[in-house]
């Protein structure tokens, strides 16, 4: 499989990288193709597609959202079986009364704070390793 999977190996090597600019969840039951390309990811679910894109998208579309985010991207390249990552990052950022939501690509994790807590989330989750 391909990946780490040592749960040590990946908090010390997880390398946060904030990606610039600010992002969005939007939903919307039919995407336009332009929209899917703009989306940063999708998720199918029964109410409909959610998309996350960048807030100037969604606003020049006039999308509703609710929640404006930082993207955080753990750089390490964590195997899809690996145990514990998840939990490990979100409880320390629970701990700082700071959500996150993670989706989890091929390669990486990538995490989605509250755009003002990016700051803090990149200091807790650099600390991790230690």
């Amino acid at each position: 499989m391909s990946g780490e999977q040592n749960l040590r190996i990946l908090l010390q090597s997880a390398a946060p990288q904030h990606n610039p600019g600010k992002y969005v969840f939007c939903t919307v039951q039919q995407p336009e193709p332009a929209l899917l390309t703009a989306a940063v990811a999708t998720m199918q679910e029964s109410e409909g597609t959610t998309l996350i894109l960048p807030q100037a998208v969604a606003d020049a579309q006039q999308l509703g959202y609710e929640y404006i985010a930082g993207w955080i991207t753990l750089k390490v390249h964590s195997s899809l079986a690996a145990v514990g990552l998840t939990a490990a990052f979100s409880r320390a950022l629970a701990q700082q009364n700071i959500s996150c939501n993670v989706v989890a690509g091929y390669y990486h994790d990538h995490i989605f704070v509250a755009d003002n807590d990016v700051p803090q989330a990149l200091l807790i989750l650099n600390s991790l390793g230690e």
